[in-house]
């Protein structure tokens, strides 16, 4: 069922328009170098195939996962014979990000001077995965994942055309909704459910429990070493600063689904229960090293309950933004150069000669005194009187905040 021509491409009409880069290339006008990045079964493979039919011009695949830089410069090779006598080569290579820099490397030269023109395909973002030079040569064009409508298209024409099941079956609605559903915007994974229930029919009809009994799971897009595995972190880290507690669990889910590493996670929500809760609720900081440690204690998959209790605590949490601001505002100052002499009365005392250098002198030791804290200076003469700890009145930092006003009034003498 792939597309044979341009017409039959279904989305991806951000990249397909009249004049736009990718079709004058197809059209065999186009000469620049392309990198085509976007998630499965979005037709980059497609393109490429429509490439390979663009007039007056040779076509030559590698994949990333078989070829080596022997195999790419022999291509090099035929391709600068080629052009001598005016034929041109586009050169297809697949799942580009597995190349080596090496690899990558060996390819800059017959792209910079056009001896082959390039059309990579990538399921990672290049800027993580395809050295700079080659990303500088070339134009990166994204592909999108289709819409709910797109794959119904597809699963239309499939039913339908001879190619497909050429309309010896019939596919309930419900049976359709849900082969869109789990195909998460991958037309190759929708093809590929449609196909096995067609198969498990019995009596040429296909619907929602036989698609539910051919199809285990949806496959979860993630990839631990890719730009999917940093955009998931990243939504997940967002949602719990943002309170969406449904949200997180749907990214925690994710992680969880594709085989994350646990610790991985562990170690995100500790550094978001100082980052985002902080001293609003300083038990989301012993919740989330709980959860570490039943990670590190139990295992998968009992863990993944710890984890989704720690991600519940920091989502539902009150939010304080003052820890992070607090040390940002400490070392701001200490890289500006305000870093005094330590004050001789708290200076260690604990050695021969150091009462001879005054060190440890005239220090007031603070539960000597009735309240537990006195009048006395603690940072470089330069800081004194700085706040850096602003509290807010967020959950527990409401009762924290008139305390550290006291506490700063007694401790300055003010």
């Amino acid at each position: 069922m792939r597309p044979r021509t341009l017409d039959e491409v279904v989305g991806q009409q951000h990249l397909l328009g009249p004049g736009s880069p990718l079709r004058r290339l197809i059209e065999g006008s186009g000469a620049a170098s392309v990198l085509l990045y976007g998630p499965p079964g979005t037709g980059k493979t497609t393109l490429a195939s429509l490439l390979s039919q663009a007039t007056g011009r040779r076509f030559e695949a590698l994949s990333a996962l078989s070829a080596g830089v022997k195999e790419v410069r022999a291509v090099i090779d035929v391709a600068r014979r080629r052009l001598t006598g005016g034929e041109q080569t586009v050169l297809f290579i697949d799942e580009v990000h597995r190349f080596s820099k090496t690899q990558q490397d060996a390819l800059l030269a017959a792209v910079e001077n056009r001896i082959v023109l390039l059309v990579a395909a990538t399921t990672e973002n290049p800027s993580f995965s395809v050295v700079s030079p080659l990303l500088s040569r070339s134009l990166v064009l994204q592909l999108r994942s289709l819409s709910p409508d797109d794959i119904r298209t597809v699963l239309a024409r499939a039913i339908a055309d001879p190619r497909g099941l050429a309309g010896e079956y019939t596919v309930t609605d419900a049976a359709l909704d849900h082969i869109v559903r789990i195909a998460g915007g991958d037309a190759r994974r929708s093809l590929t459910a449609l196909e096995a229930s067609a198969e498990s029919s019995l009596d040429g009809t296909v619907d929602v429990s036989l698609v539910e009994a051919s199809v285990d799971k949806a496959a979860v897009r993630y990839d631990r070493a890719g730009d999917q595995h940093y955009d998931v972190i990243s939504a997940f880290i967002k949602s719990l600063r943002g309170s969406d507690v449904d949200a997180a669990l749907h990214y925690l889910a994710r992680m969880i689904s594709a085989g994350e590493d646990p610790r991985f996670i562990a170690r995100r929500l500790m550094i978001q229960a100082s980052e985002e809760v902080g001293m609003a609720d300083p038990t989301a900081l012993q919740t989330a090293v709980a959860a570490a440690q039943v990670v590190q204690l139990v295992g998968m998959p009992e863990a993944q309950l710890a984890l989704t209790q720690a991600t519940i605590h920091i989502a539902t949490a009150p939010k304080s933004g003052a820890v992070v601001k607090g040390i940002g505002a400490a070392m701001a100052d200490v890289r500006a150069g305000k870093a005094g002499a330590v004050p001789a009365h708290l200076r260690d005392g604990h050695y021969p000669g150091a009462a001879a250098l005054g060190n440890a002198q005239g220090y007031k030791y603070p539960h000597d005194h009735p309240d537990g804290v006195l009048g006395q200076q603690y940072p470089p003469d330069e800081l004194v009187g700085v706040d850096y700890y602003h509290p807010t009145d967020h959950g527990y930092e409401r009762e924290v905040g008139p305390r550290v006003t006291k506490l700063r009034r007694i401790v300055r003498g003010t």
